[in-house]
């Protein structure tokens, strides 16, 4: 199987710097019968948030092994370099990882709130589980989609990278088919974006470039509140 790819990230409309990183590298796209994947959300500060996503990105794409050791590996990473700068103590990054092989297997390993979508048939959903608290409250039934949306608490992830030494990696394994698009995105998108728009983006532009500008272009023209990251990858 062939893969074709594209990553953008944007600073938005509010921020004025990144923390997010994207592997690939932002602004490139390709093609090739493997890939490895991934966003990251940094949080912490300016300083510290763009540390733990670039230190996470660095050793995801060092390490070798499945998406749960690429993951541990960035998790140890992080914490050891906040432990080396205590100015830096309390920073981390969500991941969202997926290695694409040459067979078409793909494993998705996920930490935070950034996400990792299928399109499938012109049906899209979305493979992950946010780990947020609006998200438990909502799985508790303790809290609706409406209040979801307007909570102050919406982007409290609770889960992350960096922030001790123990950490739990959700993994998902499943086999593309030719046709199939992937997106992983940071909730700069999703934060600004429904899943209708998302998927109507996605099944509007054929272009893995073209559908991620479109995608960065859509979540500022809503406001652009947070960075906004996407890693689109098309299976043929």
């Amino acid at each position: 199987m062939k893969y074709t790819w594209a990553a953008r990230s944007d600073t938005g409309r509010v921020r004025d710097h990144n923390e997010d990183t994207t592997l690939p590298a932002a602004g490139t796209a390709g093609s090739g019968d493997q890939l490895v994947a991934a966003v990251a959300d940094g949080m912490g500060g300016a300083a510290g948030g763009e540390i733990a996503s670039t230190t996470a990105i660095a050793t995801i794409a060092a390490v070798p092994g499945e998406a749960a050791i690429r993951i541990q590996a960035a998790n140890l990473a992080v914490v050891e370099a906040a432990a080396r700068r205590p100015r830096l103590k309390g920073m981390g990054t969500t991941v969202t990882l997926a290695l694409f092989h040459p067979d078409g297997r793909l494993q998705i390993g996920h930490v935070g709130d950034s996400r990792a979508y299928l399109l499938r048939a012109g049906s899209l959903s979305q493979i992950s589980t946010d780990h947020s608290f609006v998200n438990e409250m909502l799985t508790a039934g303790r809290m609706t989609e409406a209040e979801a949306e307007v909570h102050p608490y919406r982007s409290v992830v609770t889960r992350a990278v960096g922030l001790e030494p123990g950490l739990d990696v959700d993994v998902e394994n499943l086999m593309l088919a030719i046709g199939d698009r992937i997106l992983l995105c940071s909730d700069g998108v999703t934060s600004m974006l429904e899943d209708a728009e998302i998927h109507t983006t996605l099944t509007t532009e054929a272009d893995p470039e073209r559908a991620a500008d479109s995608l960065v272009g859509a979540a500022n023209a809503a406001g652009g509140i947070d960075n906004i990251s996407v890693v689109i990858v098309d299976a043929g």
